[in-house]
């Protein structure tokens, strides 16, 4: 049985894999690698050489960047790969409030990783965060990539498992106490498209998280990837009768559940993304945390639309923002 405390693994690698990637020497934990299995507690002199900047989050590019990784051709076989790293930042979420973020790539939610069902995909993991971190996918795959071996500080493992099957999935990070990782801003979305790739639509993407920024165990702040309030400010802007397909993905802890409401609209609802049909059409879909779901709509008239949870309080401390309907003409 596999040891849950010892660092994560991936398959089997030989050295000349290892030498095509330029990870001989560097710490890379894999399968047949004896070394660095065990796990001491981190001393506060090594928390204290993870480095903590401070980065300017950027709302505007999580909404419609995705990441597609670099394609490699191995042994015959198209792999999607993709460069992730831990580290530890400073985020000013508002005027009076800044916030050290344990996170990935410097950014809260991570990158949004992309692949089609059925590609390989390698996730080479760097942790730099000072702190034991993991990445787990939410998916079909082994239980030796399943990331909930802790993999350390200075240390880097790889996943690498076949993307299936396709949806809106996630990524976190695994660490007791989860919560503590999660709420820290180790989190991300993770889709998976259909073999036949779904219409063309104006493609989005909405994560809602929450901050506890004063350790009681509650949100004080929430917000729309990442930064609370920002697109109250900076309204999304989408053209008249243009098909929207929204990734919504509600990573939002301690709160059971959020709702998501859209204003003088309807959507339809593809559950978990893993369907090419609608289940449902509605203005306000409730989920719990980790759930996700592909949301479908256009408005019809030109102005600006609000969009947030249906629990005020969740709303009004920074989860909340306007579509700005641009007219045709």
């Amino acid at each position: 049985m596999a040891n849950p405390l010892e660092p994560e693994k991936s398959l089997i690698w030989n050295r000349r894999q290892f030498l095509k990637l330029g990870l001989v020497g560097s710490g890379v934990t894999l399968a047949g690698i004896t070394t660095q299995y065990i796990i001491p507690a981190l001393s506060s002199s090594l928390e204290a050489r993870a480095a903590i900047n401070t980065i300017e989050l950027n709302p505007t590019n999580t909404l419609r960047e995705f990441d597609y990784g670099i394609i490699k051709q191995e042994n015959g076989r198209q792999i999607r790969e993709f460069q992730i790293k831990a580290i530890n930042s400073k985020l000013q979420l508002n005027q009076a409030v800044s916030f050290i973020s344990w996170n990935y790539n410097g950014r809260v939610p991570g990158p949004t990783l992309r692949a089609t069902e059925g590609e390989r995909v390698r996730i080479i993991f760097e942790n730099e965060g000072g702190h034991a971190h993991t990445m787990h996918f939410h998916g079909i795959h082994p239980a030796e990539v399943d990331g909930v071996r802790p993999v350390r500080h200075g240390k880097t493992t790889i996943y690498e498992f076949d993307a299936q099957p396709f949806g809106v999935h996630l990524y976190h990070c695994h660490i007791t106490p989860v919560t503590r990782h999660v709420t820290k801003g180790l989190y991300g979305m993770f889709i998976v498209d259909p073999p036949n790739s779904r219409p063309p639509a104006d493609e989005i993407v909405l994560v809602m998280g929450g901050y506890d920024t004063n350790g009681d165990g509650k949100n004080e702040l929430y917000a729309f990837n990442g930064l609370p309030n920002y697109y109250k400010t900076h309204p999304i802007s989408i053209q008249q009768n243009q098909l929207v397909r929204l990734y919504l993905l509600n990573m939002i802890e301690f709160d059971p559940v959020a709702t998501f409401h859209i204003h003088a609209n309807f959507f339809r609802v593809y559950s978990t993304g893993m369907s090419l049909k609608p289940s449902q059409e509605t203005d306000v879909i409730t989920m719990g945390t980790a759930e996700r779901h592909i949301l479908e709509f256009s408005y019809p008239y030109p102005g600006k639309y609000m969009f947030h949870p249906h629990q005020d309080a969740i709303a009004e401390s920074g989860c909340i923002g306007l579509f700005e309907v641009l007219s045709q003409t």
